[in-house]
């Protein structure tokens, strides 16, 4: 689930290219679901290199306990927009070439990677790692599920 990377020096701040790198990528791309939602940047301030707890998240984003948070399979989340399907238009079958480099810049540079699913109809969808730096930084989108 990890992909760790090497360190090199006089590189520049991982976050940076982080951001920069996905930032060029999701440009006009939005998240399919029952509504098409836009994806965005998120960095969060949780620094520990073990992996976050549905709690650390709910007090990160300041949910009362009533909202419900659960974690969900990186893989779920990306399975739906980077397979491609045989009767897909050509503007379709870009957003999946675009939606696989987004998955490939994520795994390359964040590692300690999570999904947590956030609401329940209407659910905001992180996906967090840790990058070089030990900052964490990571993706939000929103999927509506009715």
């Amino acid at each position: 689930m990890t992909n760790e990377n090497s360190k090199s020096s006089g590189d520049v701040s991982k976050d940076t290219r982080f951001s920069e790198s996905v930032s060029a990528l999701l440009t006009d791309l939005l998240y399919p679901s029952e509504s098409d939602e836009t994806i965005e940047i998120v960095t969060c301030y949780l620094k520990q290199a073990e992996p976050l707890s549905v709690s650390q998240i709910k007090d990160w984003l300041m949910l009362p306990p009533s909202v419900a948070v659960e974690e969900m399979l990186e893989a779920d989340l990306w399975e739906p927009v980077i397979t491609e399907q045989d009767w897909y238009t050509a503007e379709e079958k870009d957003r999946t070439a675009r939606f696989q480099k987004l998955k490939q810049v994520v795994e390359n540079t964040l590692t300690v990677r999570q999904v947590f699913r956030v609401g329940e109809a209407e659910l905001d969808v992180y996906l967090l790692g840790i990058q070089a730096d030990g900052d964490r930084a990571g993706i939000k989108t929103k999927i509506i599920q009715t």
